[in-house]
């Protein structure tokens, strides 16, 4: 009996993949920072490789009648016109798994901190879908993130995205460290995006510690690089985060900052023909913001609770970026350039910082408790100038009158070593306390 051998269907295809010519385009022009291709067929999103051996890897964003207009994840150096371009035709992946506690990534999710190749359950497309509306689950839960102010006068819930508004050397970066060590999340990520070179080793080792970087995934774009590199990094971060929310997993995702976020995708967006809009900022910033906040929060299962600092210009808590995200966001704290000159850490304007679901994660005795020191902080911060020139009558006011008598209390309360992480429950014993003493003044 004759038989008749057939290759296994795979097999085939695998073959036929490799016998398939291979397909180079070429550099058509290199303008700014863009680099035109021509000769290639590639989506949106698609990776190719410019130049022989190693070359240098692009992204694909945006096609013209020309070609496709790709930005560089690297250096350029050398690239000329007519240069072969190879398609990879793949958009890029991202490492997921718990093998990633206590590594440091560049913005492609390479490990960068010199402790070997990275011990991953998977590589998962850059891309996600943002959680439907309608499946979400509710904010209900509160979130403990060690900061006393933030604990009681600005409570944050599982799933919530909050913003740190403040302008520079305010305490942003050293705020976000005092939550990754004390929050009581699952899952820490951090994206360091245009951070100065010499603040990484400072943050990851002063600020953040050994014991945060244990329990944390740090993703590292360095203001110098390229800026697709550091719009990719905030994106990495979100997906990372997003794969662990996935598995049911509480994640607390920290950005510094979303600003040069915005200021990548500025870049971006002015290379490729974008018009110029509000400040400088083409359209497609703000819509890029929005997808980026909108993918944390919470699932059917699991959360990722985002903390973004917005580096406000000039101290401008009106200006473009920090107005979208204030508008996107869930809440936000301000930190105070008065406070933080004085010697008031963390520099938080409790005033001025807003939790919109804190009623939905505190107890109506809580709820009261917080709301009585903020009253007697508004009184106080209402007469300062009569009380700074001796005009003040004690008995005018009985707020006032708590605000000065309880005036070193209250500090000792909002004011907080960054070494110091007090638990949610004891945060809340003290303001009950503290409070006590105001109908007692």
């Amino acid at each position: 009996m004759i038989t008749t051998w057939r290759p296994h269907p795979e097999a085939l295809a695998l073959a036929r993949a490799a016998a398939r010519p291979e397909r180079v385009g070429s550099v058509a022009s290199v303008v700014g920072l863009g680099v035109v291709v021509a000769g290639l067929d590639c989506a949106i999103g698609d990776i190719v490789t410019i130049g022989d051996g190693a070359g240098v890897d692009a992204e694909v964003v945006a096609a013209t009648t020309e070609g496709v207009r790709c930005m560089p994840l690297g250096r350029m150096a050398g690239v000329r016109s007519g240069t072969p371009v190879r398609s990879k035709g793949a958009p890029l992946l991202v490492p997921t798994g718990r093998g990633l506690f206590g590594r440091v990534l560049d913005g492609l999710g390479r490990p960068i901190d010199g402790k070997g190749p990275l011990d991953i359950d998977a590589m998962v497309p850059l891309d996600h879908d943002t959680p439907s509306s309608m499946h979400r689950a509710r904010i209900d839960t509160p979130l403990q993130l060690g900061v006393r102010a933030l604990d009681t006068l600005t409570a944050v819930g599982k799933g919530q995205r909050m913003g740190l508004f403040a302008g520079s050397g305010v305490g942003k970066s050293s705020l976000l460290s005092m939550i990754a060590r004390g929050t009581d999340a699952e899952v820490s990520v951090v994206a360091l995006v245009g951070e100065r070179g010499r603040e990484v080793r400072e943050f990851l080792e002063d600020d953040l510690g050994a014991e945060g970087l244990a329990r944390s995934i740090v993703i590292v774009s360095t203001s110098d690089e390229p800026a697709l590199m550091r719009l990719r990094a905030a994106f990495v971060a979100t997906r990372i985060a997003e794969s662990f929310r996935d598995r049911g997993a509480d994640v607390m995702l920290m950005m510094d900052s979303l600003t040069r976020v915005a200021m990548a995708q500025r870049e971006i967006g002015l290379s490729v023909g974008e018009p110029p809009a509000t400040r400088g900022y083409p359209p497609s910033t703000f819509s890029v913001l929005a997808s980026l906040l909108e993918r944390a929060g919470t699932d059917a299962t699991g959360s990722v609770t985002g903390m973004y600092t917005v580096l406000v210009d000039g101290d401008d808590h009106n200006e473009p970026i920090a107005d979208a995200a204030r508008s996107i966001l869930d809440g936000h704290i301000v930190l105070d350039r008065k406070l933080a000159v004085v010697g008031h850490f963390p520099s938080i304007d409790v005033l001025g910082s807003v939790s919109r679901v804190a009623s939905k994660v505190m107890t109506p005795e809580q709820g009261g408790a917080a709301t009585a020191l903020r009253k007697v902080l508004a009184a106080r911060r209402a007469a300062q100038d009569l009380i700074d020139v001796g005009a003040y009558q004690r008995g005018t006011n009985p707020l006032v009158d708590a605000a000065v008598d309880n005036e070193t209390a209250i500090n000792a309360f909002l004011q907080q070593r960054m070494t110091d992480q007090t638990p949610a429950t004891d945060a809340w014993q003290r303001l009950a306390g503290l409070t006590r003493s105001f109908g007692a003044a």
